[in-house]
């Protein structure tokens, strides 16, 4: 077991929304993983979180890089962006080249570095016209980063599996507790590590929703989550103004 230590950096995907341990705090497919890894590698093993849900491309580089580099983890996953690209300010000619410099950052620290093109979330929003090819900008420029760091590649995108909504929570725009571990599974076998072979089944597609009943919950789901997310862009606000990293510092894995 070549990884000692693990350090996972970035916003909801990573902190683990919507995978809630039975206390009420998430667990997430980097939880999964960092425990499966602690397994192979020993009590000796250390893992650090420092994703927090809302958190912007810069705030991640900002504040979370500069920490995960000085704990001189073995291994780094990085995923962020994805928060960036449903803004009307996103810059994509920016964007690439600070993602680039990003990861050249990291693998020089000597780490492995885990990326991810994101999955088809737009499938399920509003906005699809706009948003959707900034995410396959995204994708493909996370896919060249990686070959040219010799990052380790994570392609949700190319997995037509996340087109089943039960992998997603009733927000939309975060996974499932079955989702995450579908994750957490193609993490471990990029790493060539072996996992719970249940991690990656899939749930069968639901039965089609009539279509007045399908209206019905898209008008819940419009109030319950698109109204919320609106106010907070208006108010210059964001879900994890008073979040704080769930695992600021390695420590080892309890039971």
């Amino acid at each position: 077991m070549r990884w000692r230590s693990f350090v996972a950096v970035g916003d909801s995907f990573t902190e683990g929304m919507n995978d809630a341990y039975p206390d009420g705090t998430y667990r997430g497919w980097a939880d999964l993983v960092a425990t499966r890894l602690a397994a192979e590698a020993g009590p000796d093993f250390g893992y650090a979180n420092l994703a927090i849900r809302g958190r912007l491309f810069s705030n991640i580089v900002a504040q979370q890089v500069p920490a995960a580099v000085a704990m001189k983890p073995d291994l780094i996953s990085f995923a962020a962006g994805g928060n960036d690209v449903l803004r009307r300010n996103f810059d994509a000619n920016l964007f690439v080249p600070r993602f680039d410099a990003v990861i050249g950052e990291l693998r020089a620290s000597g780490a492995d570095v885990i990326l991810f093109r994101f999955a088809d979330v737009m499938a399920r929003l509003p906005g699809q016209r706009l948003v959707a090819p900034r995410v396959h900008l995204l994708n493909r420029a996370v896919g060249e980063v990686a070959e040219r760091h010799g990052a380790i590649l994570v392609d949700l995108y190319a997995d037509d599996t996340y087109l089943n909504p039960l992998l997603w929570s009733t927000d939309r725009l975060h996974m499932s507790a079955a989702g995450h571990r579908r994750v957490a599974g193609q993490v471990l076998t990029a790493l060539g590590v072996g996992c719970d072979e249940e991690w990656l089944l899939v749930p069968p597609h639901p039965a089609p929703t009539p279509w007045l009943a399908a209206r019905a919950a898209d008008l819940r789901w419009a109030g319950q989550h698109l109204a919320p997310w609106i106010k907070r862009r208006l108010t210059g606000r964001s879900s994890g103004d008073l979040v704080t990293a769930k695992r600021p510092v390695l420590g080892p894995i309890v039971d």
